[in-house]
């Protein structure tokens, strides 16, 4: 794995009046990493990742996200990242082909580039006889697969990917983390939320966020070892369990 940094925030902090959001928290995600940000409802993790995309300017700390400034270039970031989220990421109303394009030219890309990378990313996807279909009319699991693989249409060097698995069957899931794997072997570092702890255990690393703080960071294996836990699951709620922040 390439050690250059990504990501590398220090003492990274957001509040909100007197809320203190996201607390001081200090980590770097390595390029071609899978790194899991993991918490409870209320933890803070929306919040950080919201300022580590560029949509939000910190309120103190320091971050860096492939290599530009979190206060002066917000703009240089969203142009180096890719962004997915369970609650957006295509529009229902557009056919396949019409969303690749429409994202292709968002992110920059040159007309005959979109083309070319259409024709690829529909024949990966097998989704030549579905390609005029309205995105609304696919299944949720090949909506997620689509939304993903835009994400990185332009080859970005890091993708957020906000818990991308939500209602999905397992199988589905499955695959979806097969595709989250190539895409870190090519290169491109992977930032993932989720809920399911069995996730978890696929990522490189993992950072548990607990009331705006990062309680606990390292590798699954480690911290399975370091709370005498059987599975992530265990981990979870050890360091969750005193939360409070639920909301």
């Amino acid at each position: 794995m390439n050690s250059q940094k990504m990501i590398s925030t220090r003492d990274l902090t957001k509040t909100f009046g007197d809320f203190v959001a996201v607390n001081n928290i200090t980590f770097d995600v390595r390029q071609g990493e899978i790194f899991g940000f993991l918490g409870a409802n209320g933890a803070g993790k929306t919040t950080a990742m919201r300022m580590l995309c560029g949509l939000s300017i910190p309120t103190s700390g320091e971050a860096t996200i492939a290599g530009y400034d979190v206060y002066k270039e917000t703009e240089k970031i969203k142009q180096n990242i890719g962004y997915m989220s369970q609650k957006f990421s295509l529009y229902e109303d557009l056919t396949v082909a019409e969303n690749i394009r429409f994202f292709g030219g968002i992110y920059g890309l040159k007309n005959g580039e979109i083309k070319a990378r259409s024709r690829e990313l529909i024949n990966a996807l097998d989704l030549n006889d579905q390609k005029d279909l309205l995105v609304g009319s696919l299944p949720l699991g090949w909506k997620q697969k689509l939304a993903f693989s835009v994400a990185i249409f332009h080859h970005p060097k890091l993708v957020f990917l906000d818990e991308p698995t939500g209602g999905v069957d397992p199988v589905t899931r499955r695959q979806f983390w097969d595709m989250i794997n190539q895409a870190s072997e090519d290169g491109i570092t992977i930032f993932v939320t989720t809920h399911y702890m069995d996730e978890a255990e696929y990522c490189d690393r993992i950072s548990m966020m607990v009331d705006g703080y990062i309680r606990a960071l390292d590798s699954p294996a480690q911290l399975k070892k370091q709370y005498n836990a059987e599975s992530m699951d265990e981990v979870f709620y050890e360091l969750a369990r005193g939360a409070k922040r639920t909301e």
